[in-house]
């Protein structure tokens, strides 16, 4: 590996492009710029006002914030202390704030506002091995342990005048085996474990990435996808730093499309939502236009189809006739789609959920290539990626150079190489679960490989919803919450590749009688009863009021009332009443399907 650990490689390419924009970010309506030699020094001061607070190796910090510039300068500062970064996603409530911190034994807190602080207030007299808080836009906010982010840096630049050599030490006495991050990824059971990651995790898969996909130093990357995600920080922020690209922070989510628009990007990472939703808008202006826009629109996408067959063999597009169509295609109809994401994309890097193909082949179509990969937390996060010559749509690409992958006997994906964890934080018996003797990690889904290399995700191993934003729910904890719920008898949680999750609940028929009959309630069926308003409305609180403490990204967004319980008889259950959830989504198809149709008219 070319650098020993990761704050060598961020001194390294501060110090080769010194007066180079390194990362961008809006305020006062635009975008504004931080050179390189601009952005060491705030991380140098960071990692000295660290020191200060008495953050020494192998120390964790956790880091509760949105999306932002001074997330960089924290995580790599605590990495050029030697820290450890304990990254927390700032839409998690109070109660996974407190056992992420604790069971990571943080010793130092950052948020970046009141909002987040707020949260630490509730649980602080919980979290007695933290010695400080730092927050980055102070607000007004006091608190005897709280120090602001500039007074921290202040504190750094004194202790730095006496202490010189800090930063070139520290950096010296990181090993690459030594320990970078810890993140919190929620398993089958609900209960977070914390993945180890290392300096050479992270270094050995930057290498083997960019040895797949092509990245430099004059890109220009958007970076909207949460920091605290693996996918994030691998490709929008380590990847990044590594060739020197610039990095410039999305304001949200929402504003993505402005944002696009502003910054111009070259390369952007992000989860199949975001396509959706630029595809069906696409669409609909599509079936809002004319019959002449439509045919001319279907014509260059069938144009741009059969000039996919070339790309994807790594040939050139044929000269002559073909090429003029392609030209002209590109003239009429896939500029004005490259313009709605800046004009300058190079290629879309896909991951943390399943792309649909018709997508994927409609963006690269357009000359807009979407790159799908595959990986996890565990693995650093990339496995597989597609090729920029050398891509299948439905697949999650090839494996990169430094990793081996294979298909075990059941058909789990497994995966060897540096790229796998250290282990799960102080949970032994789950590491040895996950990596077994001969090093290989088991990734709990299930795949093929095909006859050309591509690795295709077929099915989940284990039970765990990943949604359209690339979310993992753990449904079983969300359903106990609901069946605490006395007019819930049974409770089944639907939302795997869904923009959001949905619930199919079996009433408890008792309560809901003696409900109705309280409330005066008419009815001559089951179903009548079911879509009473008081009914519906009643459920929609019973489901808030347990959902109170879930993510929001766990939360019940739609619900369906059904009248038969499910059974070991109907087969729905198995001997020792787990729900068999496959039998349960098929048998309810047309019932689910009608839930999330309803949903994208009522936001249309």
């Amino acid at each position: 590996m070319r650098y020993k650990n990761l704050s060598e490689m961020f001194h390294s390419t501060c110090k080769q492009y010194p007066d180079k924009v390194g990362m961008m970010y809006k305020e006062g309506g635009e975008y504004k710029s931080i050179l390189f030699k601009d952005i060491q020094k705030n991380v140098d001061s960071i990692a000295a006002g660290l020191a200060t607070l008495g953050v020494k190796k192998g120390d964790k910090v956790v880091l509760l914030s949105e999306n932002r510039y001074e997330w960089a300068f924290c995580d790599f500062a605590i990495l050029t202390n030697g820290g450890v970064t304990v990254p927390i996603y700032p839409t998690l409530l109070a109660p996974h704030i407190k056992f992420i911190t604790n069971n990571s034994d943080a010793k130092v807190v950052i948020v970046s506002n009141a909002h987040q602080f707020s949260k630490i207030k509730e649980i602080e007299n919980e979290l007695p091995q933290v010695e400080k808080f730092v927050i980055i836009d102070p607000e007004n906010v006091e608190h005897e342990k709280l120090i602001t982010l500039s007074d921290l840096q202040r504190q750094g630049e004194e202790f730095l005048q006496k202490n010189p050599d800090f930063i070139e030490k520290s950096i010296q006495q990181i090993e690459p085996g030594d320990l970078a991050t810890i993140i919190y990824t929620s398993g089958t059971t609900g209960e977070p474990k914390g993945v180890m990651l290392t300096h050479s995790n992270f270094l050995s898969n930057i290498e083997g990435s960019l040895r797949a996909i092509p990245i430099e130093a004059s890109d220009t990357f958007l970076s909207f996808l949460p920091l605290s995600h693996v996918f994030e920080r691998m490709v929008g922020h380590f990847l990044a730093n590594y060739v020197g690209a610039t990095v410039a922070y999305a304001e949200s989510i929402e504003t993505v499309p402005e944002n696009l628009l502003e910054v111009r990007p070259t390369l952007m990472a992000s989860v199949p939502r975001f396509f959706e939703k630029v595809y069906a808008r696409v669409m609909e202006s599509l079936e809002a236009g004319s019959a002449l826009k439509k045919k001319l629109f279907l014509w260059a996408v069938g144009v741009g189809k059969e000039a996919l067959k070339y790309k994807m063999k790594g040939q050139p597009i044929p000269g002559g006739m073909f090429r003029f169509k392609y030209r002209l295609a590109d003239k009429l109809v896939f500029s004005k789609l490259k313009e709605r994401v800046g004009g300058r994309i190079k290629f879309f890097v896909s991951g943390g959920a399943p792309l649909s193909k018709e997508i994927g082949e409609f963006f690269s179509s357009a000359d807009l290539l979407i790159l799908e990969g595959y990986g996890l937390t565990e693995t650093s996060p990339v496995i597989t990626v597609n090729r920029l010559n050398k891509f299948k749509f439905g697949t999650v690409g090839l494996p990169l150079d430094n990793v081996e992958v294979k298909i075990a006997e059941d058909g789990e994906i497994l995966t060897r190489g540096p790229h796998v964890m250290q282990g799960y934080y102080k949970n032994e018996a789950a590491t040895k679960e996950a990596i077994d003797e001969d090093g290989w990690f088991h990734t709990g889904d299930i795949g093929i490989i095909d006859e050309d290399g591509f690795l295709a995700i077929t099915d989940r191993k284990k039970n765990i919803i990943v949604t359209a934003g690339g979310k993992n729910v753990a449904p079983q904890p969300i359903e106990n919450l609901l069946i605490t719920s006395q007019y819930i008898e049974q409770a089944v949680v639907i939302g795997d590749k869904r923009k959001f999750c949905s619930a199919l609940i079996v009433p408890n028929m008792d309560a809901l009688k003696k409900f109705a009959q309280e409330r005066g309630i008419q009815y001559q069926s089951t179903q009548e009863l079911f879509q009473h308003p008081d009914v519906q409305k009643l459920y929609q609180q019973e489901i808030d009021a347990v959902s109170k403490d879930l993510a929001r990204y766990e939360r019940i967004k739609k619900f369906a009332l059904i009248e038969e319980p499910f059974t070991i008889e109907s087969g729905e259950l198995t001997p020792t009443l787990k729900v068999k959830r496959r039998i349960v989504e098929e048998r309810y198809k047309d019932i689910i399907d009608k839930m999330y149709e309803e949903a994208e008219e009522v936001s249309a």
